[in-house]
């Protein structure tokens, strides 16, 4: 029986996806899963197990936040900005004394659309609803391509400043061969997940580490074509984080750096990549 039902539901999910990459549709809704940039809320392992304190971690998100949005605006696709409010974040980050998470989120991405290609009326804001970070994931796909039928979307992480234009619309020109991509980051970590079929995977503890591997198993159980996006590290953890930092730095130096921001609160914060990838800050050894 199970077998039977999964054979009925791949000929659905494929003739949907059929459907769309014959329509031509290319376009992707870019979904970021952003959270409000709070001191112990945002990059936790790197307050854990690098030299960085939760203010500094704060810094880094939100450049890092400021530049993937700029990403994402200048591709192809349109932008949502999924943002956790009140009810999803933890009770320690909420209270009366704080400020409203979307008005906070709403302009950081403000601030990063200013100067760029990117328009902030073309943005759309809409809240995450679910208990866990797969959960919100999978409500948000599920509801952009059954409730709103869009041809794709794709889950893009706020934290991977070294994405381009390039990788984003590649993914999603790559939906018209498989009915997922997948982008790779640092230990086992994926930094996009993108679906262009109308029943994805299941959703439950999806993004359990390692989330690359645990998304693409729950492909292959779908039934469903996998394919992969270009590998661009995170700065979510320190191997993720010295891999970008080495990234933009080579960029810069071949002039084609676009994570400005991020580039340019590391260099503040004086983040050096020593031996053994371990993340340093400059004025440690001072005095």
């Amino acid at each position: 029986m199970r077998g039977a039902g999964l054979e009925t539901g791949t000929a659905k999910r494929r003739n949907a996806a059929f459907k769309s990459r014959a329509d031509g549709g290319t376009d992707m809704i870019v979904v970021l899963p952003v959270d409000p940039p709070r001191g112990g809320l945002v990059l936790p392992e790197l307050v854990e197990r690098t030299p960085l304190s939760a203010a500094n971690a704060v810094a880094l998100y939100e450049a890092a936040v400021s530049d993937t949005v700029r990403a994402a605006a200048d591709s192809g696709g349109e932008v949502l900005i999924n943002y956790r409010d009140a009810e999803t974040l933890p009770v320690e980050y909420v209270g009366d004394d704080r400020p409203n998470p979307e008005s906070e989120i709403r302009d950081l991405v403000a601030d990063a659309l200013e100067d760029a290609t990117g328009d902030l009326e073309d943005v759309r804001f809409e809240r995450q609803v679910g208990s866990t970070r797969s959960a919100r994931a999978g409500n948000t796909v599920t509801h952009l391509l059954e409730r709103e039928e869009a041809g794709s979307a794709g889950i893009l992480e706020p934290t991977a400043p070294a994405v381009g234009r390039s990788e984003i619309d590649g993914a999603a020109m790559a939906l018209r061969r498989h009915d997922v991509v997948l982008g790779p980051s640092s230990g086992g970590h994926t930094y996009l997940a993108a679906f262009g079929v109308a029943e994805p995977i299941d959703f439950t503890d999806a993004y359990a580490p390692p989330s690359h591997a645990t998304l693409a198993n729950r492909t292959g159980e779908a039934g469903l074509d996998l394919g992969f996006a270009p590998m661009v590290p995170t700065v979510a953890t320190p191997s993720g984080l010295a891999a970008t930092t080495a990234t933009l730095e080579a960029r810069a130096v071949a002039g084609r750096l676009t994570a400005t921001a991020t580039k340019a609160t590391l260099e503040e914060l004086g983040v050096t990549v020593g031996d053994g990838d371990e993340i340093e800050l400059a004025d440690e050894g001072d005095g």
